[in-house]
């Protein structure tokens, strides 16, 4: 079975006819309610619910602090290459744009955690463009033995792999894979997607079930927003965390609500999607998944990210740098602008003001 099943039953459902049927009383009717369904979710993302967000911040608070605590778990991107072969429309990355190409050497990748680990961080997540000449796995699997040796945790944020390359991985230490969809709406993904291996739909929607069948920790969906319309891409990121965490109850699933910031190349979202919507998003998943992990990056504005401690995130860069060997080499270009630049120490001070702890570690590798 794939997610694709899943999907596939909601092609030709009239969304647009589902919200205009629910009333004020639907919203707060599912609101109390301990166990959401698929439609409740829905329901949620709706312009109705709009209205009672209050309500709903209220009890994603205390689920939140009842399956997670007052913590915010930290974490900041490595980018170890950025060359890359698809031609993505929205990616300063894609093939065709014009920027200095470059891939970290191995005594580059020690020196850049080596400057990361005095943070005190332990949880990595390692960033590449998309092209395996380039970035083959044996080069990421060489890359976490030398992070290991400075960091419990290691994520991939890379294309899409086979299940027998995530478990090469795992062997290397990695346990951890965030890979976005960037889009579940199958057309516009084709078109957003026109060159490339990160064209194939299907492979890279079932990259996540692939990595839990090859014993990944933890898993990371997500939907870029601003590429389509945010309540049914939404609705299509929460039904595959869900998913996953049915078909796997022992890994450790979360999504991101990534925003489209700034970049090379100048991509204009179709879709605008503002705070209100994000916030609405992240509650609404909470209350259809109370255990899902929500991670928040600093594509965001430090005055939002401080809101949303207390609205259902749980994890959260610090210290972000979105270019490769950006924290020795100013000159190389990032793949987005980030909105927030504070480092680990002021992010610590301001969960601190909010009476959360920051976790630095919370997995050691055997």
């Amino acid at each position: 079975m794939s997610f694709y099943e899943e999907l596939s039953k909601y092609y030709g459902f009239n969304f647009n006819s589902f919200f205009d049927n629910l009333t004020d009383e639907d919203i707060k009717k599912i609101i109390t309610k301990n166990r959401l369904s698929a439609l409740d979710y829905l329901a949620l993302l709706s312009p109705r619910a709009e209205f009672f967000l209050e309500e709903m911040a209220g009890r994603a608070q205390r689920l939140t602090v009842q399956h997670f605590g007052r913590v915010i778990f930290l974490y900041t991107p490595i980018y170890l290459a950025n060359y890359c072969v698809n031609q993505c429309v929205y990616c300063s990355f894609r093939a065709r744009n014009k920027l200095e190409r470059k891939k970290l050497t191995l005594p580059e990748v020690e020196h850049e955690a080596e400057a990361i680990a005095a943070t005190g961080l332990k949880h990595i997540l390692v960033l590449t463009g998309e092209s395996r000449r380039h970035s083959p796995v044996s080069y990421i699997r060489q890359c976490a033995e030398v992070l290991k040796k400075r960091f419990t945790s290691i994520s991939i944020e890379i294309y899409a792999l086979e299940e027998a390359e995530y478990a090469d991985l795992i062997l290397a230490g990695v346990d951890g894979m965030t890979i976005y969809q960037e889009v579940y709406n199958e057309e516009n993904y084709a078109r957003l997607h026109p060159a490339g291996p990160k064209s194939n739909y299907r492979f890279r929607l079932d990259a996540p079930e692939r990595a839990c069948r090859a014993g990944m920790r933890t898993i990371n969906v997500g939907a870029l927003l601003g590429l389509g319309r945010w309540r049914t891409e939404a609705f299509f990121t929460g039904l595959h965390a869900d998913y996953l965490q049915n078909r796997y109850p022992d890994v450790e699933v979360s999504i991101s609500p990534p925003r489209i910031r700034p970049h090379l190349g100048g991509f204009q979202p179709e879709f605008e999607v503002g705070d209100k919507n994000l916030v609405q998003y992240m509650l609404a998943y909470r209350l259809f998944m109370p255990r899902g992990g929500i991670t928040i990056s600093t594509r965001e504005r430090a005055e939002l990210r401080n809101r949303l401690v207390k609205l259902g995130a749980t994890k959260m860069s610090a210290g972000s740098c979105t270019a490769v060997g950006g924290r020795s080499n100013s000159e190389s270009t990032t793949q987005f602008e980030i909105s927030d630049e504070r480092d680990v120490a002021e992010m610590a001070k301001m969960l601190y003001a909010q009476v959360y702890q920051p976790v630095y570690k919370d997995w050691q590798m055997a």
